[in-house]
């Protein structure tokens, strides 16, 4: 009964305190150039709503309503403390922070529930599995020095994607694929990430080789996904088209000239390669898949992102651990 005890207090520690504390120490304890701004700023910035960021409809919301309610219960309730709080940033900057926790929180509940599905190699060691959350964590926790109020979110989503769709190649039950579509369709209305759960699935599912064959299996599945990010991606377009752009700029010359987007691009391919190098065989081939399958978002990040913000590698450096971690070969005839 003790040891029952000692390993749930365990698993709270890792899986919720200590990313907690992580997370804390990066929005108050140090500032990069992009917090300083974001620090300032009193209310959800206007061109949130007239730009791409306008299409990330539930991220725009909880940021509004959030931080009103911060303003009045910190006006109404503690007054007294207002002026350290304000002293350490503005109300958007702490709603910002307690919208990302909450969610970044949410994701490592989910990674530690994946990593125990069906681990694979070293993971069978409880200590290393936590080692394997813990650098996922810390990998999160590091690309928060670019603080948007969709990323973790986004993120969230995507993880959560990732577990029904090792829920549905482990029990091919239909919820779970219902689930995931779900998912989808509502991951949408927070950032166009939610396409790569569809790359994730086909890579788990879907073999090229086969489709060459004439083997279309799983197929069906796949279009069911993408008719779920299709259907909200074009309805978004349609309603807000005449009040936001499809992209910031362009800026495929700035990553391949500026030394921080090359650094940011190092950083990414290497954080991916690294994570394949743990993979077994089966590992490694989702890995190669998932890469091939997420080309059109690679594409896009290369024309329209910086590679500077590594947060956009995210999605994918975390697919990375999964590989690593999730025996695969189990699944595979």
């Amino acid at each position: 009964m003790f040891k029952i005890f000692d390993e749930k207090i365990n698993g709270f520690l890792f899986t919720i305190v200590f990313p907690f504390l992580l997370f804390f120490i990066s929005y108050y304890g140090f500032e990069t150039s992009y917090v300083v701004g974001v620090k300032s700023w009193e209310k959800v910035p206007d061109f949130m709503f007239s730009s791409v960021y306008a299409y990330r409809v539930i991220p725009n919301y909880l940021s509004v309503h959030v931080t009103e309610a911060l303003a009045s219960v910190v006006n109404n309730d503690l007054s007294s403390a207002k002026a350290f709080i304000l002293k350490q940033g503005s109300f958007f900057y702490h709603s910002t922070f307690l919208i990302n926790v909450c969610f970044f929180l949410l994701t490592s509940l989910v990674l530690h529930k994946i990593l125990r599905m069906q681990p694979a190699g070293l993971l069978l060691n409880d200590k290393i599995k936590q080692m394997v959350h813990l650098i996922a964590v810390f990998f999160i926790v590091i690309m928060q020095y670019v603080p948007t109020n969709c990323d973790c979110i986004a993120l969230f989503f995507y993880v959560l994607g990732v577990f029904f769709t090792l829920r549905y190649l482990e029990k091919r039950k239909s919820a779970d694929l219902i689930v995931l579509g779900i998912i989808i369709l509502i991951s949408t209305f927070v950032r166009e990430t939610a396409c790569l759960n569809i790359a994730f699935f086909a890579a788990v599912f879907i073999e090229p080789g086969e489709l060459k064959k004439g083997n279309f299996a799983f197929v069906k599945e796949c279009l069911f996904l993408v008719a779920a990010f299709v259907l909200p991606y074009a309805g978004l377009r349609m309603m807000i088209r005449q009040h936001a752009s499809f992209v910031e700029g362009v800026y495929w010359v700035k990553n391949f000239t500026s030394p921080y987007n090359l650094s940011g691009l190092l950083f990414g391919i290497l954080s991916i390669r690294f994570a394949y190098g743990f993979c077994d065989e089966a590992g490694k081939t989702v890995i190669r898949k998932y890469l091939l399958y997420s080309s059109p978002y690679l594409i896009m990040i290369t024309l329209v992102g910086l590679f500077w913000e590594t947060r956009l590698f995210m999605p994918l450096i975390i697919t990375g651990f999964v590989a690593a971690s999730y025996q695969f070969k189990k699944h595979y005839i």
